[in-house]
C-alpha cells in the first residue's frame, strides 16, 4: 500500500540577508513569507522525497546538505530525495563553497548565512519526519493539464539574420519592440498531477515552465506570482498545493509583464487559474505503481570558459559583485569536475504510466518537450531547478546563437543536451 505524507516549513530569510547570490539588494522587508513545500510517498523500497523550496537557487554544496538532511529524517537514502528551487530571485541562493571563495578575496556574505542555511535545513527536516507519522493511503492519482494564457514568453526572441540573439527579452521588459514580438517557443500547458485516497484528494503538484519573477531587486522577499498563486489556490481548495518550475531557462514573463507592482497579481491570477482548469480537467485512475529512478550524467565544463577565465574575474577589483560571485560559482563548478563530482542524477518519479522528470539547474524549455515528445502516449511533467551549480543548460544549437543565457552564467559542456536527452529519454520510456 503506497502511503503519502505532506509537510510544509517557513524558509524565510531574515532582514539584511543575501538575496539572488548578492547580486542585488539584501532582504529589507518580507512582503509574503516564503515555504518549503514536500511530500513523502512510501511503499516502494525506501521512501522518496520531493520538495519545492521559495529559493533563486541551491548549489553544490548546499544541495547535498539538503539532500543528506532530508534522506536522514525519513530514513531514506540522498538519491532518492529530489530538492527543487521555484526561482524566485527576491529570495536566497546558496553555494555556501562560493562564499569560502569571495570571503577570501574580501568580500563577506555574498550567498547564504552559514547558520540560516544549516537551521533551515533541520526545520526542514523535522517538518518531513513529522510528515511519517501523518501518512495517508494513496489510492489513486489524477493528471490533468490546462494552457496559460499570457504568462511564458521566449527571452531570447529578437534575433538577426545570422540568427545570433541581439536582444533579451527578460523577467520583466518595457522594450516596445520585444513586447510586440511572438511568444516564440514556449510550453503554454500547466501540467498536474493529484494524489488521492477514494474521493478525497490529498495534495496536487503544479508543473509550469516560466521564470517566476514580476518585479525584484528592491529587497522585499516574496514568493512571487506563482508561489502567490499556489497560496491562493489552497486556501480556496483547502487541498495542499505543490508548485514547480520547468524548464525555464529561456522562458520569462516578459511580452506580458511590465515590472511594475501592480502587474505580481495579474500575473499571479493567471496562473491561479490555470491551475484551477488543470484540476478540473483531471482524470482520475487507481494507484498500482510506484518507482523511483535514477540516470546519473557528467555535465562537464565549457571549453570556451576555462578555469584561468574566472579566476582572472574573481580577482578584478574593478568588476561587481555580480560578476566575481558568478566567477566564485564557476570556479566551484570546476573544481567538482576535477574531482569527478559533477555527475548529477536526473531523476524521474513514475506514478503508473504518468513520468515527472526532475532536471538540475536552469534546463531550456526544448529539454521539457523533448521529455514529452520521447513518450507522446504518457502524461510528463517537467521540473528543472534542482542542483543550481550547473547554471543555465542552454541547448547546443543555442551556444552558436549567444545571448546572455550561453554567456559566462552556462558552465555546461556543449555535448550536455546529448547527454541530457539520452538520460530523459530512458527515463520517460522506460
Amino acid at each position: 500500500m503506497y502511503q503519502l505524507g505532506y509537510f510544509r516549513c517557513d524558509v524565510t530569510p531574515p532582514i539584511g540577508h543575501p538575496l539572488c547570490g548578492g547580486w542585488i539588494t539584501p532582504a529589507t522587508q518580507v512582503v509574503d513569507r516564503q515555504w518549503a513545500n514536500g511530500f513523502v510517498l512510501t511503499g516502494d523500497v525506501q521512501p522518496i522525497v520531493v520538495v519545492a523550496v521559495d529559493w533563486c537557487e541551491i548549489r553544490n554544496a548546499a544541495y547535498d546538505q539538503w539532500r543528506e538532511g532530508l534522506a536522514s529524517a525519513t530514513g531514506t537514502t540522498p538519491e532518492r530525495v529530489f530538492v527543487h528551487t521555484v526561482h524566485q530571485h527576491d529570495a536566497p541562493l546558496a553555494d555556501p563553497e562560493a562564499d569560502v571563495i569571495l570571503r577570501e578575496h574580501g568580500i563577506q556574505l555574498a550567498s547564504t548565512d552559514v547558520d540560516f542555511l544549516r537551521t533551515t535545513i533541520a526545520k526542514v527536516g523535522d517538518s518531513a519526519r513529522a510528515a511519517l507519522d501523518n501518512l495517508q493511503p494513496v489510492t489513486h492519482i489524477s493528471t490533468g493539464q490546462a494552457e496559460v494564457e499570457q504568462v511564458a514568453s521566449n527571452r531570447r526572441i529578437m534575433k538577426d539574420a545570422n540568427g545570433v540573439v541581439t536582444k533579451m527579452r527578460g523577467s520583466a521588459c518595457n522594450d516596445p519592440d520585444l513586447r510586440a514580438a511572438t511568444e516564440g517557443l514556449i510550453d503554454p500547458y500547466l501540467k498536474t498531477i493529484g494524489f488521492w485516497n477514494g474521493e478525497k484528494q490529498l495534495l496536487a503538484l503544479h508543473y509550469y515552465a516560466t521564470h517566476p519573477m514580476s518585479h525584484y531587486g528592491k529587497g522585499m522577499v516574496s514568493s512571487d506570482f506563482c508561489g502567490l498563486a499556489r497560496e491562493q489556490l489552497a486556501a480556496e481548495t483547502g487541498i495542499p498545493q505543490i508548485y514547480f518550475t520547468g524548464g525555464a531557462g529561456n522562458i520569462a514573463a516578459g511580452k506580458y509583464n511590465d515590472g511594475k507592482p501592480e502587474t505580481r497579481p495579474v500575473l499571479s491570477a493567471r496562473i491561479a487559474d490555470g491551475m484551477r482548469r488543470s484540476l478540473q480537467n483531471s482524470k482520475r485512475e487507481p494507484l498500482k505503481h510506484v518507482a523511483w529512478e535514477a540516470v546519473p550524467v557528467g555535465i562537464g565544463t565549457r571549453a570556451q570558459y576555462p578555469l584561468s577565465s574566472y579566476q582572472d574575474w574573481l580577482q578584478d577589483e574593478t568588476q561587481g559583485l555580480p560578476q566575481r560571485g558568478w566567477a566564485a560559482m564557476g570556479i566551484v563548478w570546476h573544481n567538482r569536475v576535477t574531482s569527478n563530482s559533477d555527475v548529477i542524477d536526473v531523476t524521474c518519479l513514475h506514478l503508473n504510466d504518468a513520468r515527472i522528470v526532475h532536471l538540475p539547474g536552469e534546463p531550456f524549455v526544448e529539454y521539457q518537450l523533448f521529455a514529452q515528445q520521447s513518450a507522446p502516449e504518457r502524461f510528463v511533467a517537467f521540473a528543472g531547478y534542482g542542483d543550481g551549480g550547473t547554471g543555465y543548460i542552454p541547448t547546443r544549437a543555442a551556444y552558436a546563437e549567444g545571448g546572455y543565457e550561453t554567456s559566462w552564467v552556462a558552465l555546461t559542456s556543449e555535448q550536455t543536451e546529448t547527454a541530457l536527452n539520452k538520460a530523459i529519454e530512458k527515463l520517460v520510456r522506460a
